[in-house]
């Protein structure tokens, strides 16, 4: 078991690296960025302003352009100022990253400047020959190197960039810097994770626990007016998305036309800190049957179908007929014998249905306003906040992958035929 669990993390590699290497070209690729968008954002101010401003220039479409220099430090600051190759390597952490980033212009004949860095220190860069230089400070342990990354031929000025190096990526567990929010995006995932776990462990077990019993009964009674009528309803479920349910929900009982029986979304209440504990009970609860249904609608329908037909095949099968002709009661060779080996098919899609509830719902999340980390990815989409969604995949695929082998291990947990060999 050992062996087998360990090929399994070491198969989760270059699962994972395949997951985010095509989701990290796609993101390169795909037009409309954080870049465009802010250079978009800087030449309407200016254009509004009715001025071009400072170095820059009117393009022969009437659209003013940005200065080298600016664009030049928004390409900087979204780490786009790299090769995708190189870009991928350092969110990583196996590249080398630029930090604390300063820029000093040196003008045509001057060959030595500070940069302060606080009230006590501060370094000097010397630029002999067109080579910067920086002289170290004491007591620093990170060595300062500078390049010269734009030169102006008409003012003979120089651009020169002094910076440290440091490799922090996922495999140093540095997820990147929000766009956004300006945090951390580890801290903004932790911050949330909790909530969609709420949800998803919920839904998962109430998913089970309700169409596991379901899907017994439907087999047993099948061809029954149960069986038919309960059909009826699966199927109007599994045709139903989620997030649709959960508006049509909120119609009629958020207070909508209707009836006003649940908020209109939300983790919990705003004062829900100042409750009592049954209060505070009471209030959570509130505000966990809309979305629980609505996150557990698609998985409760195929989750009871998968239930019936694995337990109608398991009943037509020789092993059941010789029981019974020993004498076996119905109830033992149904739930002894029968249910176990149609647990089987439900064991297999366990980790793909604890990932996908641990990692939230965007859409869901979305209707109800939760801010779980399914509405934070939702909104980095939207805002292209891309260390965000990035951080949103690394979190999501490890939770499948490792679903994936717990679905494993509960399929060798109930078929005692399946060995870790």
């Amino acid at each position: 078991m050992t062996q087998y669990i360990l090929r399994r993390f070491l198969l989760m590699i270059p699962t994972f690296l395949g997951i985010t290497i095509l989701v990290f070209t796609i993101l390169q690729l795909v037009p409309g960025g954080p870049l465009e968008q802010e250079l978009l954002k800087a030449q309407a101010a200016m254009m509004a302003g009715g001025e071009s401003g400072a170095g820059s220039s009117t393009s022969e479409t009437g659209m003013v352009e940005l200065p080298k220099e600016s664009v030049q430090r928004l390409k900087e600051f979204y780490g786009l100022d790299k090769p995708g190759p190189v870009r991928y390597l350092i969110w990583l952490g196996i590249w080398p990253k630029e930090i604390n980033q300063y820029h000093l212009k040196f003008e045509d004949g001057i060959t030595e400047k500070k940069q302060r860095l606080s009230r006590r220190s501060s370094l000097t860069v010397n630029l002999i020959n067109d080579v910067p230089s920086v002289v170290q400070l004491d007591g620093e342990k990170r060595k300062w190197k500078a390049k010269i990354i734009n030169t102006d031929d008409k003012n003979g000025e120089k651009d020169v960039k002094i910076y440290q190096t440091a490799f922090r990526g996922i495999f140093t567990g540095y997820l990147g810097k929000s766009y956004t929010y300006a945090e951390s995006v580890w801290t903004l995932i932790k911050e949330r994770l909790h909530i969609s776990a709420y949800f998803g462990l919920i839904s998962f077990f109430l998913s089970y626990m309700v169409c596991i019993p379901l899907g017994i009964t439907k087999a047993l009674k099948h061809g029954s007016k149960f069986d038919a009528a309960s059909s009826v309803i699966v199927f109007i479920g599994y045709s139903t998305p989620g997030f649709i349910l959960g508006a049509l929900l909120l119609v009629y009982f958020g207070g909508g036309s209707f009836w006003d029986v649940f908020p209109l979304g939300e983790f919990r209440s705003e004062d829900f800190e100042y409750f009592t504990f049954w209060e505070k009970v009471k209030d959570q609860l509130h505000h966990t049957i809309l979305p629980v249904i609505s996150y557990m609608v698609a998985a409760f329908a195929t989750l009871t179908v998968l239930m019936k037909n694995s337990l109608l095949e398991n009943l037509s099968q020789d092993y059941v007929r010789t029981a019974f002709a020993k004498g076996l009661s119905e109830k033992r060779v149904v739930f002894y014998h029968t249910v176990r080996n149609s647990l089987i098919p439900l064991a297999t899609g366990i980790g793909g249905l604890l990932g996908v509830w641990l990692a939230g719902s965007y859409l869901i999340e979305r209707v109800f306003n939760i801010n779980g980390i399914g509405m934070l990815s939702y909104m980095a989409i939207i805002q292209r906040d891309y260390p965000v969604v990035m951080g949103f995949l690394v979190i999501g695929t490890i939770i499948r992958l490792i679903g994936n082998l717990i679905s494993d291990m509960a399929y060798a947990a109930i078929d005692p035929r399946i060995r870790f060999k």
